[in-house]
């Protein structure tokens, strides 16, 4: 091996690194957030569940009962509503994922059994598990500790009080893992292939030299952006309709909700996801960045939308860097139309902002292909 010849291909090799700058930074970039992001993402205990309450009784005694779930740190009971209505629609939101609801004879636990009720969403098993066996856990606690009050002041009769609560797990009654990692999937699946199919759609022109062609041609950026991309659509949604259908028949998780809604908002977020690509596309100059491109997007991803870690878990300002990606917004609509069968009234939030991504990732990319064509 003669030294020379090996430092010569050395040293070309730093010269092709030196000018694919986009690479060389995202070789550095990459793994430092990626270590970031999931150090504080990614967490297997969980505590601190949303919690609404529905305080029949009002009393000193059950404002002492929700101060033992407060205490436990596996609840957070800050939401408080006035009907059994209104705590259901909370729990089909997703905005709590447990619901308690005090009697209005609970001040009298001291005299007879009274009967609390704990609903859970079971749409995310982890978290179900959890909060059902904290919540027994937390009223037994109560319970307990005025047992042994009783019993030490009246001898060792077991008095025939207490709080006896009762529980019900929604949506997903058998916490079957596989209920919601399905409907995850999906969403997960789209995404990736629809970015990485669009993510070259430009590049290959810059490759091939075809796209000099294209700029003296009186197409439009908005003409070119656009047509690129719907060719994607019909193979993306193509895409989406066989893996709903595996979803449905082979792993037998099927549509609670509107189907028609779950077809229409899947064409929305392909569109978006799409746009994602295509706006990388115009970012990169060679397949090789628009890998790279395509997985530093679609990694945090995985970790950050909810597909895994529940979100109510991550620091706030994770938290917000998982609020820019579509995914986090299409999965709360596929787990509430496919787990929930929730009214698509209810998922509005994330339409509007999905659609309004949809448009504005398309924008930035006709205005970025402009500007180089400038």
């Amino acid at each position: 091996m003669k030294l020379n010849r090996l430092f010569a291909v050395m040293r070309k090799e730093i010269i092709h690194i030196k000018r694919d700058k986009v690479s060389l930074v995202i070789s550095f970039i990459m793994p430092l957030t990626m270590l970031l992001l999931f150090g504080y993402a990614v967490a297997t205990e969980v505590d601190h569940i949303p919690m609404a309450v529905l305080d029949l009784s009002n009393s000193h005694e059950s404002r002492e009962y929700i101060q033992a779930f407060q205490n436990s740190l596996y609840f957070n009971p800050d939401v408080y509503v006035e009907n059994v209505g209104e705590l259901n629609r909370l729990l089909d939101e997703g905005k709590v994922r447990a619901g308690l609801i005090i009697p209005p004879d609970f001040s009298h636990y001291k005299e007879k059994v009274v009967k609390p009720f704990l609903k859970i969403d079971g749409s995310d098993p982890t978290t179900a598990r959890t909060a059902l066996s904290s919540g027994i856990m937390v009223s037994q606690s109560f319970s307990n500790s005025l047992l042994k009050e009783e019993m030490s002041s009246k001898g060792m009769k077991i008095p025939s009080f207490g709080v006896d609560l009762a529980s019900v797990v929604e949506y997903n009654p058998e916490l079957n893992t596989q209920v919601f990692t399905i409907p995850g999937l999906l969403g997960l699946v789209m995404q990736n292939i629809t970015i990485i199919l669009t993510a070259f759609a430009l590049v290959r022109e810059k490759e091939r030299g075809t796209i000099e062609q294209l700029v003296v041609t009186p197409i439009t950026s908005a003409e070119l952006m656009i047509g690129k991309l719907l060719p994607y659509v019909f193979i993306g949604y193509a895409d989406f309709l066989m893996v709903l259908g595996l979803s449905t028949f082979w792993f037998k998780v099927p549509v609670k909700g509107n189907i028609y809604a779950l077809l229409l908002l899947g064409l929305d977020f392909i569109i978006c996801a799409l746009a994602i690509g295509i706006l990388i596309s115009t970012v990169v100059q060679n397949q090789t960045q628009a890998m790279q491109g395509a997985f530093f997007i679609l990694l945090p991803t995985v970790i950050l939308s909810g597909f895994i870690f529940p979100r109510e878990q991550m620091p706030e300002i994770v938290r917000a860097i998982g609020d820019i990606f579509p995914l986090t917004y299409f999965l709360v609509i596929l787990r509430g139309i496919v787990i929930k069968g929730v009214d698509v009234s209810l998922l509005f939030h994330q339409i509007i902002i999905i659609t309004a991504m949809s448009l504005l990732l398309l924008f930035a990319a006709i205005a970025r292909f402009k500007k180089r064509l400038d």
